[in-house]
């Protein structure tokens, strides 16, 4: 893994077009101490590897949801039954982009 350095900081923070005080990197070269702790704390863990990571921290499961059940599409009449302004059989819609 790179060191944080100050440098790497403000090399980060140059390709990301903002400036930063230097008691900014000060206080964010301490977060990142924090950080690398916490995730060398992580890498001790026995067998980490033999673990599928995790996207979501809960089971979820969905009970709601209605079944797939497949029907007739509506005609072409009946989805623009409604619709304000048509032409050409189908909705027309104002111009949005120059």
């Amino acid at each position: 893994m790179k060191t944080i350095t100050k440098e790497v900081l403000q090399d980060a923070a140059n390709r990301l077009l903002f400036t930063m005080s230097d008691e900014q990197y000060d206080t964010l070269m301490g977060e990142f101490k924090i950080l690398t702790k916490q995730m060398a704390i992580i890498g001790e863990i026995p067998d980490l590897g033999n673990y599928e990571p995790m996207t979501f921290p809960f089971d979820c499961t969905t009970s709601y949801l209605r079944e797939d059940v497949p029907v007739a599409p509506l005609t072409r009449e009946e989805a623009l039954k409604n619709a304000g302004n048509k032409q050409d059989g189908q909705i027309k819609l104002p111009k949005v982009v120059g």
